[in-house]
């Protein structure tokens, strides 16, 4: 299928699952996931409307932006290494996973002055092994933290649930993101205002935008893979 096609059916979902839970579909951002497309599909994507692309490797990441340049918003969703954070800081100016001191603390170094980059905290709600991202427990202090570092702007939450058939499964992850994300937004700390949830992916993500989320990482279903 097209990226046109894929998005149609993206948008039907979006739709729907808005319906469903009393939402406005204006209110979801798709970012799409061309880690494993070429540019040529990637500008396809861009002549179907898509707006905010995602990469989460630095190679690819700066590949596409140079291909694509500043006519999309480009996030950065994947582990980011600190050693990392100077070459990328340029060009994805939304950061997907925040989730230690020591890369906030390089976006600071490396940010001019006045300068603020937009991020995410990325939690680990599933508790599983494999995943990135801090424990609920933590984040109270992780915000307290980060007031000491002025070119960082929490914007949202972040979550990978786990892969399962059964999308249902993932809901009380999603939900339990959005509960951390609401305590967070009713702080009203200035350096993190937290009003966005990043969360849901190809499987899930009718799911996630069920429960609340305001940014879907779409790969496989949007712009499919080669």
């Amino acid at each position: 299928m097209s990226v046109s096609e894929q998005l149609a059916v993206v948008n039907e979902k979006i739709r729907a699952s808005c319906q469903k839970s009393g939402r406005d579909e204006k209110d979801v951002t798709i970012i799409a996931v061309t880690k494993y497309v070429s540019i040529e599909r990637a500008r396809e994507a861009v002549a179907a409307g898509i707006t905010d692309f995602g990469e989460n490797r630095l190679e690819g990441a700066m590949e596409k932006y140079e291909a694509l340049g500043d006519h999309v918003n480009w996030h950065f969703i994947g582990s980011l290494q600190s050693r990392k954070v100077k070459d990328l800081l340029h060009a994805y100016r939304i950061i997907h996973s925040l989730d230690r001191k020591s890369l906030a603390k390089e976006i600071q170094k490396r940010s001019e002055d006045g300068m603020i980059t937009d991020c995410f905290i990325q939690l680990n709600v599933s508790g599983e092994e494999s995943k990135a991202g801090i424990r609920a427990d933590e984040l109270p202090g992780f915000l307290d933290m980060l007031q000491h570092y002025p070119a960082v702007r929490v914007i949202g939450l972040m979550t990978m649930a786990p892969y399962t058939d059964d999308p249902e499964e993932v809901r009380p992850y999603f939900q339990k993101l959005r509960e951390l994300r609401d305590e967070t937004a009713a702080k009203k700390l200035p350096h993190a205002p937290c009003t966005e949830l990043s969360m849901g992916m190809s499987n899930d993500y009718h799911i996630a935008v069920e429960e609340g989320a305001t940014y879907i990482r779409l790969g496989s279903s949007l712009v499919g893979s080669q």
